[in-house]
Formats: structure tokens, sequence, C-alpha cells
């Protein structure tokens, strides 16, 4: 079992027989009785965020999240289909499952999938993937004041990211899946 004062940014705890991600806290002592911890975690199932206050030494059991190294494979309408490494297993995980990933999700893309009590969840996605530009306007020089202009591109996955001028299409670029940003080419 835990207690608030374990707490910290990305640890999973079972609230409610949900799992939760804890996103941001804060120990606050009041005037009288004893010290509370004022959360927001963010529930690993729909996304949802809670805020939620915990008294100082309330046990809290931790998530039962088992992670399995698994590659995407293809996409068959809305469902996402991953294959496990170990035992060459296939699931499928729908695009509500994934959430934000599918914009992310290129073929051959080893990710780690969550499993709470047997149940598929969603997947953790690599820090940074590397995608092709499908589409995006030329840059034109001289459209900005300090020469640090972006533009909108398209990547093999549908998704648009701000990337610099330079970029064009056919460039792999090397994106941030924690922010959706541009990196560098890749």
């Amino acid at each position: 079992m835990l207690t608030p004062s374990d707490f910290r940014k990305g640890l999973r705890i079972e609230v409610d027989g949900k799992p939760y991600e804890v996103i941001d806290y804060v120990h606050t002592k009041p005037g009288k009785g004893g010290a509370l911890y004022r959360t927001r975690i963010k529930s690993l199932i729909d996304g949802h965020v809670l805020e939620r206050t915990f008294k100082a030494g309330e046990p809290i059991p931790p998530a039962d999240i088992d992670e399995r190294p698994m590659q995407f494979i293809y996409k068959e309408g809305n469902d996402y289909v991953f294959m496990d490494l170990e035992t060459y297993e296939q699931i499928s995980l729908s695009a509500d499952q994934l959430g934000r990933a599918v914009d992310f999700l290129t073929e051959n893309l080893e990710v780690t999938v969550l499993y709470f009590k047997g149940e598929p969840l969603g997947v953790e996605l690599p820090n940074f993937v590397v995608m092709k530009v499908v589409h995006t306007e030329p840059g034109v020089r001289g459209d900005t004041v300090s020469g640090g202009g972006t533009k909108p591109a398209t990547v093999e996955t549908g998704a648009v990211i701000q990337v610099p001028l330079f970029v064009e299409v056919g460039d792999r670029i090397r994106v941030d899946t924690r922010s959706g940003k541009y990196v560098e080419r890749a």
C-alpha cells in the first residue's frame, strides 16, 4: 500500500477500483488537523482528470498495471492491431482507447501496451518517433520577421504538425510524442 507521501508525477494508483495516474499534487498543512494532499489525477481508462484530496497517511493501493512490449502492425477500420513481441499474439485497440496516440502510430512502431486486470487500456509511446511528411506548402523566404517561421505539415498518419519553413514533402522528421511538436529532421 502507498500513502500520499509517496506521490510523484506519473505514479499509478487505484481509486474506487479504477486506475489513475498522478498528474500534479500539492502538500498542504491547514491550521488545524492533519496534513492534506490535493491532487490532480488522470483516469487511465477514459482520460478524464479529477481533483481529489487525500489525508496524510491514508492507505492507497497501487494500480495493478501490466506493461507488455508490442508492435503496431496495421489499422483495420477504426481498430489498430498490435502484436505481442514475445508470444506473437495479436490484439485490437479502438481509436477511443488510444486517444492522441493514433497521431503517431506508424507501421512496425514498438510501443508498450498497458493492461489493467487483464484488459488492455491503451499504449505508451516512445518519446520520439520518425515520420514522413506527405503534404506541406512550400516555404517562402521573407515570410517571417525573425527567420524562425513555421508552417503546417501533414505527416503519414494524417496528423498536422507545425514545422520550420525549410521542411519539404518527403522529408522524414523527428516528432516529440509528449507534446506533438517538431524536433528535427531525421
